[in-house]
Protein backbone atom coordinates (compact mmCIF):
# COMPACT_ATOMS: atom_id res chain seq x y z
CA UNK A 1 0.00 0.00 0.00
CA UNK A 2 2.86 2.47 0.75
CA UNK A 3 4.66 1.78 -2.57
CA UNK A 4 1.76 2.59 -4.48
CA UNK A 5 0.93 5.53 -2.59
CA UNK A 6 5.13 6.48 -3.38
CA UNK A 7 4.16 6.01 -6.36
CA UNK A 8 1.09 7.81 -7.02
CA UNK A 9 3.02 11.05 -5.33
CA UNK A 10 5.71 10.27 -7.32
CA UNK A 11 3.60 10.59 -10.45
CA UNK A 12 1.75 13.66 -9.03
CA UNK A 13 5.32 15.61 -8.25
CA UNK A 14 6.35 14.83 -11.96
CA UNK A 15 3.12 16.41 -13.27
CA UNK A 16 3.65 19.85 -11.16
CA UNK A 17 7.40 20.02 -12.14
CA UNK A 18 6.40 19.84 -15.60
CA UNK A 19 3.29 22.51 -14.73
CA UNK A 20 5.54 25.22 -12.57
CA UNK A 21 8.11 24.63 -15.64
CA UNK A 22 5.75 25.38 -18.56
CA UNK A 23 4.58 28.59 -16.66
CA UNK A 24 7.97 29.56 -16.03
CA UNK A 25 8.66 29.14 -19.49
CA UNK A 26 5.48 31.54 -20.52
CA UNK A 27 6.53 34.22 -17.88
CA UNK A 28 9.96 34.37 -19.96
CA UNK A 29 8.28 34.76 -23.39
CA UNK A 30 7.01 31.97 -24.57
CA UNK A 31 3.32 31.28 -26.01
CA UNK A 32 1.59 28.49 -23.71
CA UNK A 33 1.36 25.59 -26.29
CA UNK A 34 5.44 26.10 -27.04
CA UNK A 35 6.09 26.44 -23.50
CA UNK A 36 4.03 22.92 -22.35
CA UNK A 37 5.56 21.43 -25.03
CA UNK A 38 9.24 21.97 -24.16
CA UNK A 39 8.27 21.90 -20.71
CA UNK A 40 7.62 17.93 -21.14
CA UNK A 41 10.21 17.41 -23.75
CA UNK A 42 13.50 18.48 -21.63
CA UNK A 43 11.70 16.80 -18.26
CA UNK A 44 10.89 13.41 -20.08
CA UNK A 45 14.33 13.87 -21.76
CA UNK A 46 12.48 13.04 -25.35
CA UNK A 47 14.26 16.19 -27.22
CA UNK A 48 13.18 17.65 -31.12
CA UNK A 49 14.95 19.79 -32.79
CA UNK A 50 12.84 22.38 -33.68
CA UNK A 51 13.04 26.33 -33.93
CA UNK A 52 11.08 26.61 -30.72
CA UNK A 53 14.18 24.44 -28.76
CA UNK A 54 16.73 26.50 -30.64
CA UNK A 55 15.25 29.71 -29.48
CA UNK A 56 14.54 28.12 -25.86
CA UNK A 57 18.24 27.31 -25.58
CA UNK A 58 19.50 30.78 -27.09
CA UNK A 59 17.44 32.92 -23.97
CA UNK A 60 19.76 32.56 -20.54
CA UNK A 61 16.78 32.30 -18.26
CA UNK A 62 14.93 29.47 -20.15
CA UNK A 63 18.24 27.70 -20.59
CA UNK A 64 18.55 27.81 -17.23
CA UNK A 65 14.69 26.17 -16.69
CA UNK A 66 15.49 23.68 -19.30
CA UNK A 67 18.04 22.29 -17.36
CA UNK A 68 16.85 22.54 -14.33
CA UNK A 69 13.70 20.24 -15.91
CA UNK A 70 16.41 17.94 -17.74
CA UNK A 71 17.63 17.27 -14.07
CA UNK A 72 14.95 16.81 -12.42
CA UNK A 73 13.34 14.22 -14.93
CA UNK A 74 16.20 12.18 -14.42
CA UNK A 75 15.39 12.17 -11.07
CA UNK A 76 12.08 11.36 -11.30
CA UNK A 77 12.13 9.07 -13.96
CA UNK A 78 14.89 6.79 -11.55
CA UNK A 79 12.20 7.30 -8.97
CA UNK A 80 9.38 6.07 -10.65
CA UNK A 81 10.83 2.40 -11.83
CA UNK A 82 12.04 2.26 -8.58
CA UNK A 83 8.91 2.68 -7.15
CA UNK A 84 7.08 0.41 -9.99
CA UNK A 85 9.54 -2.31 -9.19
CA UNK A 86 8.95 -2.21 -5.22
CA UNK A 87 5.38 -1.51 -5.95
CA UNK A 88 5.05 -5.33 -7.97
CA UNK A 89 7.08 -6.88 -5.21
CA UNK A 90 4.76 -5.81 -2.52
CA UNK A 91 1.97 -6.35 -4.34
CA UNK A 92 2.90 -9.61 -5.61
CA UNK A 93 3.17 -10.87 -1.70
CA UNK A 94 0.21 -8.83 -0.38
CA UNK A 95 -2.89 -10.52 -0.27
CA UNK A 96 -4.99 -8.35 -0.66
CA UNK A 97 -3.47 -7.25 -3.87
CA UNK A 98 -7.16 -6.43 -5.54
CA UNK A 99 -7.62 -3.94 -3.99
CA UNK A 100 -4.22 -2.37 -4.50
CA UNK A 101 -4.61 -2.17 -8.29
CA UNK A 102 -7.99 -0.80 -7.81
CA UNK A 103 -6.45 2.26 -5.84
CA UNK A 104 -3.58 2.34 -8.07
CA UNK A 105 -6.28 2.62 -11.27
CA UNK A 106 -8.24 4.96 -9.39
CA UNK A 107 -4.90 7.50 -8.45
CA UNK A 108 -4.15 7.36 -11.91
CA UNK A 109 -7.41 8.49 -13.05
CA UNK A 110 -7.73 11.35 -10.62
CA UNK A 111 -4.05 12.20 -11.99
CA UNK A 112 -5.28 12.20 -16.00
CA UNK A 113 -8.58 14.27 -14.94
CA UNK A 114 -6.38 16.95 -13.12
CA UNK A 115 -3.99 16.66 -15.89
CA UNK A 116 -6.71 17.60 -18.75
CA UNK A 117 -8.90 19.74 -16.78
CA UNK A 118 -8.49 23.32 -18.02
CA UNK A 119 -10.07 24.79 -14.89
CA UNK A 120 -7.64 22.80 -12.52
CA UNK A 121 -4.82 24.27 -15.01
CA UNK A 122 -5.98 27.94 -14.69
CA UNK A 123 -6.00 27.69 -11.12
CA UNK A 124 -2.66 26.39 -10.74
CA UNK A 125 -1.02 28.56 -13.24
CA UNK A 126 -2.32 31.93 -11.35
CA UNK A 127 -1.22 30.04 -8.13
CA UNK A 128 2.41 29.00 -9.67
CA UNK A 129 2.81 33.07 -11.81
CA UNK A 130 2.67 34.12 -8.31
CA UNK A 131 4.96 32.12 -6.35
CA UNK A 132 7.31 32.61 -9.96
CA UNK A 133 7.32 36.40 -9.21
CA UNK A 134 7.26 36.68 -5.49
CA UNK A 135 10.28 34.29 -5.02
CA UNK A 136 12.23 33.89 -8.15
CA UNK A 137 14.46 36.31 -9.88
CA UNK A 138 13.69 35.35 -13.18
CA UNK A 139 13.47 37.60 -16.03
CA UNK A 140 9.55 37.29 -16.48
CA UNK A 141 6.72 38.93 -18.20
CA UNK A 142 3.32 37.25 -19.62
CA UNK A 143 3.81 38.42 -23.01
CA UNK A 144 5.83 37.08 -26.34
CA UNK A 145 7.17 38.81 -29.14
CA UNK A 146 5.56 37.22 -32.21
CA UNK A 147 6.59 39.89 -34.78
CA UNK A 148 8.77 42.63 -33.87
CA UNK A 149 8.61 45.36 -37.20
CA UNK A 150 10.81 47.66 -36.03
CA UNK A 151 13.27 48.33 -33.13
CA UNK A 152 10.20 50.51 -30.98
CA UNK A 153 7.10 48.49 -32.41
CA UNK A 154 6.16 44.84 -32.77
CA UNK A 155 3.24 42.39 -32.83
CA UNK A 156 3.33 40.47 -29.34
CA UNK A 157 1.09 38.27 -27.60
CA UNK A 158 -0.47 39.27 -24.10
CA UNK A 159 -1.61 36.66 -21.38
CA UNK A 160 -4.15 38.37 -19.51
CA UNK A 161 -4.51 37.63 -15.53
CA UNK A 162 -7.33 38.13 -13.73
CA UNK A 163 -6.31 40.86 -11.79
CA UNK A 164 -5.15 42.90 -14.90
CA UNK A 165 -6.16 46.08 -15.48
CA UNK A 166 -7.12 45.12 -19.10
CA UNK A 167 -9.91 42.09 -17.54
CA UNK A 168 -13.28 42.35 -17.74
CA UNK A 169 -13.50 45.52 -20.28
CA UNK A 170 -14.48 46.05 -23.41
CA UNK A 171 -12.34 47.94 -25.84
CA UNK A 172 -14.66 50.58 -26.24
CA UNK A 173 -13.58 51.12 -22.18
CA UNK A 174 -9.82 50.08 -22.71
CA UNK A 175 -9.09 52.85 -25.71
CA UNK A 176 -6.00 51.33 -26.29
CA UNK A 177 -5.63 53.50 -29.86
CA UNK A 178 -5.49 56.27 -27.50
CA UNK A 179 -2.29 55.10 -25.97
CA UNK A 180 -1.29 53.80 -29.54
CA UNK A 181 -2.00 49.94 -28.74
CA UNK A 182 -4.00 48.47 -31.41
CA UNK A 183 -5.89 45.03 -30.87
CA UNK A 184 -5.33 42.64 -33.40
CA UNK A 185 -7.52 39.61 -32.27
CA UNK A 186 -8.39 37.55 -29.22
CA UNK A 187 -7.82 34.15 -28.13
CA UNK A 188 -10.29 32.92 -25.37
CA UNK A 189 -9.34 30.09 -22.99
CA UNK A 190 -11.10 27.77 -24.47
CA UNK A 191 -9.37 28.13 -28.23
CA UNK A 192 -11.90 30.37 -30.00
CA UNK A 193 -10.06 32.95 -31.92
CA UNK A 194 -11.86 36.42 -32.19
CA UNK A 195 -10.15 38.14 -35.19
CA UNK A 196 -10.76 41.60 -35.54
CA UNK A 197 -12.64 42.35 -32.36
CA UNK A 198 -15.27 44.84 -32.71
CA UNK A 199 -15.79 48.06 -30.01
CA UNK A 200 -17.96 46.25 -27.70
CA UNK A 201 -15.82 42.33 -27.89
CA UNK A 202 -14.86 41.68 -23.76
CA UNK A 203 -11.49 41.06 -22.85
CA UNK A 204 -11.55 38.20 -20.31
CA UNK A 205 -9.33 36.81 -17.66
CA UNK A 206 -7.36 34.39 -18.98
CA UNK A 207 -7.48 35.72 -22.77
CA UNK A 208 -4.27 36.29 -24.88
CA UNK A 209 -4.24 39.30 -26.50
CA UNK A 210 -2.79 39.73 -30.22
CA UNK A 211 -1.72 43.36 -30.06
CA UNK A 212 0.24 45.76 -32.20
CA UNK A 213 2.18 48.57 -30.71
CA UNK A 214 5.31 50.34 -29.02
CA UNK A 215 6.95 47.43 -27.19
CA UNK A 216 7.07 49.99 -23.96
CA UNK A 217 4.06 50.66 -23.79
CA UNK A 218 2.65 46.84 -23.64
CA UNK A 219 5.42 46.12 -21.63
CA UNK A 220 3.60 48.30 -19.08
CA UNK A 221 0.42 47.25 -20.16
CA UNK A 222 1.57 43.85 -18.76
CA UNK A 223 2.42 45.38 -15.71
CA UNK A 224 -0.66 47.54 -15.39
CA UNK A 225 -3.08 46.40 -12.67
CA UNK A 226 -6.61 47.06 -12.14
CA UNK A 227 -7.97 49.86 -10.19
CA UNK A 228 -7.58 53.34 -9.48
CA UNK A 229 -3.97 53.29 -10.26
CA UNK A 230 -4.42 51.33 -13.58
CA UNK A 231 -7.03 54.06 -14.66
CA UNK A 232 -3.83 56.54 -14.12
CA UNK A 233 -1.82 54.98 -16.00
CA UNK A 234 -3.83 54.30 -18.84
CA UNK A 235 -4.66 58.62 -18.70
CA UNK A 236 -0.72 59.11 -18.01
CA UNK A 237 -0.29 56.59 -21.44
CA UNK A 238 -3.07 58.50 -23.43
CA UNK A 239 -0.96 61.92 -22.67
CA UNK A 240 2.40 60.33 -23.52
CA UNK A 241 0.66 58.85 -27.24
CA UNK A 242 -0.74 62.74 -27.80
CA UNK A 243 2.55 64.58 -27.51
CA UNK A 244 4.36 62.04 -29.31
CA UNK A 245 2.24 62.58 -31.82
CA UNK A 246 2.39 66.32 -31.79
CA UNK A 247 5.71 66.01 -31.70
CA UNK A 248 5.96 63.59 -34.82
CA UNK A 249 3.76 65.78 -36.59
CA UNK A 250 5.88 69.02 -36.04
CA UNK A 251 8.99 67.46 -37.22
CA UNK A 252 6.65 65.87 -40.33
CA UNK A 253 6.24 69.32 -40.98
CA UNK A 254 9.50 70.67 -40.65
CA UNK A 255 10.63 68.24 -43.02
CA UNK A 256 8.74 69.10 -45.23
CA UNK A 257 9.50 72.63 -45.35
CA UNK A 258 12.96 71.62 -45.52
CA UNK A 259 12.21 69.19 -48.83
CA UNK A 260 10.06 71.99 -50.56
CA UNK A 261 12.87 74.87 -50.18
CA UNK A 262 15.72 72.66 -51.18
CA UNK A 263 13.20 71.71 -54.31
CA UNK A 264 12.38 75.31 -54.41
CA UNK A 265 16.36 76.02 -55.00
CA UNK A 266 17.25 73.76 -57.08
CA UNK A 267 14.75 75.00 -59.59
CA UNK A 268 15.53 78.47 -59.28
CA UNK A 269 19.19 77.35 -59.89
CA UNK A 270 18.28 75.41 -63.13
CA UNK A 271 16.44 78.30 -64.03
CA UNK A 272 19.63 80.63 -63.74
CA UNK A 273 21.87 77.77 -65.41
CA UNK A 274 18.91 77.74 -68.58
CA UNK A 275 18.82 81.85 -68.48
CA UNK A 276 22.85 81.70 -68.47
CA UNK A 277 23.10 79.47 -71.68
CA UNK A 278 20.38 81.61 -73.58
CA UNK A 279 21.98 84.60 -73.28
Amino acid sequence: MIAVISLLVTLSLSLLVTRIGSVALTLSGMSREVARFQARSAYSGCGYTTREAEQALAHPVRRQIIMSLMLMGHLGVATVAGTIVVSVMVTSQDQNWSQIIAILCGGLVMLMFVAQSKWIEDQMNVVIQWALKRWTRLDTRDYVSLLQLTTDYAVTELNVSPNDWLASKTLIDLRLPAEGVLVLGIKRRDGVYVGAPRADTEIRAFDSVVLYGPIGRIKELDERRAGRTGDVAHLSAQAEHHETQQTQATEKQAAGKQAAGKQAAGKQAASKQAAGKTN
